[in-house]
């Protein structure tokens, strides 16, 4: 297990994921980005919202990533959407196809960052997408909790 208080916080994150999908779980890959996107990326001038990523002839590719240009690197006119190949084991590949046979379920990207060595990895989500009536239970339970905070947190100051 990752020892939190020497992981620095995502570049990009995407929240609406968590929202919108049921997490039933995550990996970690590497993503093959060009000098100029990584400048981007850190900055955090990069959109995980409308991507996911696919697995296709034994590799997996990210879809719909959306990093803007970086403004200095005028050498390169890159696409913004391009699609960016992850690296990942054999292993992982395979356990991700055969979970990904099952009906519904879908890869989509919930975090960038950059780990202790200065590599940017991508935080993968093997997920299921929630139907309303579970968005609103999610909601409904939220806000419930947030009152049970609220109410407690009066009664314990003095």
């Amino acid at each position: 297990m990752k020892d939190k208080k020497n992981v620095p916080p995502p570049a990009i994150s995407n929240r609406k994921a968590y929202h919108s999908y049921q997490i039933l779980d995550k990996v970690e890959a590497g993503i093959v980005l060009n000098g100029p996107e990584v400048k981007s990326i850190r900055a955090g001038k990069a959109n995980l919202q409308e991507s996911f990523a696919r697995i296709e002839r034994g590799e997996v590719f990210l879809y719909q990533m959306h990093v803007t240009p970086y403004f200095f690197a005028h050498h390169m006119d890159l696409n913004p959407t391009r699609t960016r190949k992850l690296l990942l084991h054999r292993q992982q590949i395979d356990k991700l196809e055969g979970k990904m046979v099952q009906k519904g379920l879908t890869l989509v990207p919930l975090e960038i960052f950059f780990n202790a060595k200065g590599m940017a990895k991508v935080t993968l989500a093997l997920a299921r997408g929630k139907l309303a009536p579970d968005r609103r239970d999610d909601l409904k339970k939220r806000d419930l909790e947030r009152e049970a905070r609220r109410d407690f947190r009066g009664r314990t100051k003095f």
